[in-house]
């Protein structure tokens, strides 16, 4: 028996022994937000902090407790039969759970981090499956794979993928890896990923591309992180210059986040480091420029404010500070103003002459 069915099991039993006493039953979830965690510089991550909120069968929570009872059982089911569902056939299968269907997926899915957040463990292994697949992979990587029906052993070499690439798949535990790769270049979007995949930046500079499809999807921050903790190589993001950029794509990459803090041991990396866009990139590469938004300000005063993160980091301090002060954000593709191929032929090469010089 898993150690996630036993779990279950004793929360199941402790609610029906409750009950059988004729005591109101409860759950205690961790409360995921900021303000709930710690970054632990230790392990290299935000921690989840102590602080619960107690959901209590009453009249008012009955439909939530009995949802919560529903979702926990279906994952015991999907554990026990070796099957999965994505969040949205959840929904749709709640439709025959009475008065206790979800009428909008935004409840289901509430309910089911709620879920994953009681037991502290990934959804994938209560068996829920995000829609959405992992970001691209091309570079000096061959991934060991396996046939869902045979067993036998898939090699993958993402150096043969043509004009493409290969996707990163929604579970990534069992995939094996060979590579003697120097480094992850963790690439926030499409368009640049496919610049460096064309002229084969990763043959040139002996390295594996990932494309990040903004903020990086689960399955793609644990593939980068199993990859770089078994390979033992260094990851650096190159990400648009702005708060979103900074503060929900790479901290995110790197520290995981508050809403998630109970599953970041398992889904952040450590190891990254952010390679750019810098506001001093703005300023030495005399790249065009935006205006900072509304949205933007608030988002960097907030980091400065109250992120566990950039108050350890000085650097980052420092990094947003000075951004503020600029009053503009810069893309990726800034960079074109120089040349179409810049980014590759000079920007990127120059940055990786000194990686001890990356932000934290």
């Amino acid at each position: 028996m898993s150690d996630v069915i036993k779990t279950i099991k004793s929360r199941a039993r402790s609610v029906h022994k409750a009950i059988m006493k004729r005591q109101k039953p409860n759950l205690k979830f961790p409360i995921r937000s900021l303000a709930n965690v710690r970054y632990d510089t230790k392990s290299g991550y935000f921690q989840l902090g102590r602080k619960k909120k107690t959901r209590t069968l009453t009249y008012n929570t009955v439909k939530t407790f009995a949802q919560t009872l529903r979702m926990i059982s279906s994952a015991k089911e999907l554990i026990e039969t070796d099957e999965f569902a994505t969040k949205r056939e959840m929904y749709y299968n709640s439709k025959n759970w009475d008065d206790a269907r979800f009428e909008e997926q935004v409840e289901s899915d509430t309910v089911m981090d709620d879920v994953e957040a009681l037991f502290e463990v990934n959804r994938e292994q209560l068996k829920f499956v995000p829609e959405e697949r992992g970001g691209s992979v091309a570079g000096r990587l061959v991934v060991i794979d396996k046939d869902p029906r045979t067993g036998e052993q898939i090699k993958i070499d993402c150096t043969r993928m043509g004009s493409g690439a290969w996707s990163v798949p929604i579970d990534v535990e069992e995939l094996g890896f060979e590579t003697k790769a120097k480094f992850i270049l963790a690439i926030e979007t499409g368009g640049m990923f496919q610049r460096l995949v064309k002229h084969n930046f990763w043959d040139d500079y002996n390295c594996i591309l990932v494309e990040l499809m903004g903020v990086p999807t689960r399955a793609t921050r644990r593939f980068i992180r199993r990859l770089s903790d078994y390979k033992k190589i260094p990851v650096y993001a190159f990400v648009d210059g702005d708060p979103y950029g900074f503060m929900n794509i790479y901290r995110t990459l790197k520290v995981g986040s508050g809403n998630a803090a109970h599953i970041n041991e398992y889904f952040c990396v450590p190891k990254a480091r952010f390679l750019g866009v810098t506001p001093q990139d703005v300023v030495d590469y005399k790249l065009p420029t935006h205006p900072l938004k509304d949205v933007d300000i608030k988002r960097a005063k907030d980091a400065l404010k109250n992120d566990p993160f950039v108050i350890h980091h000085k650097r980052w301090q420092h990094a947003l500070e000075l951004m503020l002060e600029q009053g503009v954000r810069a893309e990726q593709q800034a960079f074109a103003k120089h040349g179409l191929n810049y980014v590759l032929e000079t920007y990127l090469p120059e940055k990786l002459k000194n990686p001890k010089q990356f932000l934290p």
